[in-house]
Parts: C-alpha cells; sequence; structure tokens
C-alpha cells in the first residue's frame, strides 16, 4: 500500500515525529510512506487544513496513494476538507479504538488526525498505537463481526452517495480556485513523489502543464 502522509503549517515542526511513528509501524508491514510535507514550519510552501483536504483528494483520485494521514490542530478542518473530495472517505482518528473501528466499520481510505489538541507526553506512542491498528488488520471486516455485512452494504451506499453528490477529480481540480490548486502542489518534494506513482494520466498531465 502506498500511503501519504500530509501535515499543515502550524502543525509542521512536527512532521518528524508524526512521520517517525507512521514509518516504524507501516514500513516493517510492507507499506510505503510518501511524506508530502510540510516538512517545517519555515518550509517556502505552505499547507492549510484546506489545502490538506485538496491535496487528499488529488493523491487518492490519481492512483498516487491508496491511503492518506493528514491532521491538523483538531484534525477536524482537514477531515471535513479531505470529505469534500471525491472518492475520499476520511475518519477523524484520536485514539486506537477509534483507528481499529474506522478500519473495520467505515474502512475508509484517509484519516486526520489531531496533532496540537491532546498532543502530550508518550503522544508518538498514541500515533503508533492508532497507526498499527489501521495498518496490520484488513480493512472492512466488520465489528462487531456479526454485523459484517450490513456494514459492508452502507459502505457501498455511501460510496454510491459520494459519486451522486461530487463531480469527478479532474473537474474538481479544473475548476477549483487555480491559485489554490498551484499552492496545494507546490511542495518541494511533490514531482518527486506524486509524477512517478500516479496512475491517471489525465489528472497528471493537467497538474503537470499548471
Amino acid at each position: 500500500m502506498k500511503i501519504a502522509l500530509i501535515i499543515e503549517n502550524s502543525q509542521a515542526a512536527k512532521n518528524a515525529i508524526i512521520n517517525d511513528a507512521l514509518t516504524s509501524v507501516a514500513e516493517p508491514l510492507g507499506h510505503q510512506v510518501f511524506n508530502y510535507g510540510m516538512y517545517t514550519a519555515e518550509d517556502s510552501a505552505s499547507l492549510t487544513y484546506v489545502m490538506n483536504g485538496l491535496l487528499t483528494g488529488i493523491l487518492l483520485n490519481s492512483g498516487a496513494a491508496d491511503f492518506v494521514v493528514t491532521g491538523c490542530g483538531t484534525g477536524m478542518g482537514s477531515m471535513l476538507a479531505a470529505n469534500a473530495m471525491p472518492g475520499v472517505f476520511c475518519g477523524l482518528v484520536i485514539d486506537p479504538t477509534d483507528a481499529f473501528l474506522f478500519s473495520q466499520i467505515n474502512d475508509g481510505n484517509a484519516i486526520s488526525m489531531p496533532y496540537a489538541k491532546g498532543f502530550g507526553w508518550a503522544a508518538e506512542l498514541n500515533l503508533q498505537d492508532c497507526y498499527r491498528k489501521i495498518f496490520e488488520n484488513e480493512g472492512g471486516v466488520g465489528y462487531p463481526k456479526e454485523r459484517a455485512a450490513i456494514m459492508a452494504k452502507n459502505r457501498g451506499i455511501l460510496k454510491d452517495l459520494k459519486s451522486a453528490s461530487c463531480r469527478d477529480m479532474l473537474t474538481v481540480l479544473k475548476t477549483v480556485d487555480q491559485d489554490l490548486l498551484k499552492a496545494t502542489i507546490a511542495g518541494e518534494k511533490f514531482a518527486d513523489l506524486f509524477y512517478p506513482n500516479a496512475t491517471d494520466q489525465d489528472i497528471a498531465d493537467y497538474l503537470k502543464a499548471l
């Protein structure tokens, strides 16, 4: 699985802590982690929580990532922005129970976490435990397991509802504020990480042309 990490400007100083926690769990399980930044609070390219959501949509819809780990101060803003994108199902994860239930019941493709609120002593251990609950188990198995079938049915209904209420990602990219879009993909490593991994050539071509 290709896992993308996205951090917004207010929490950029914690990138190394979050990235280390994520890679320490995901890589031994055979997953790849792609750190899209921000990397430091002084990065020339700055991401807001709104941009986190847009970038999440770009990465998932293009095939550049299979799963996105993002967040902000409370996790709420990035979650809302991500869920505004087509094909993105992002859960707010605060503790390992959230992570387990989101994985087993909702089986989404993105999580948003609070990196300021409640982020204190041993926060990196909570991060590792959350990531472990997401990535070490098969998603969508159900909890309780006897309700797995109805949970899967509801996920399908939600997916259909999302498809009906959202435009496709290429249309989003063409109609969104172009300055916002350019700023969203201005990260210093975006091109190096994105273009070799994207499988939707139309999205990749549109972004290259900006």
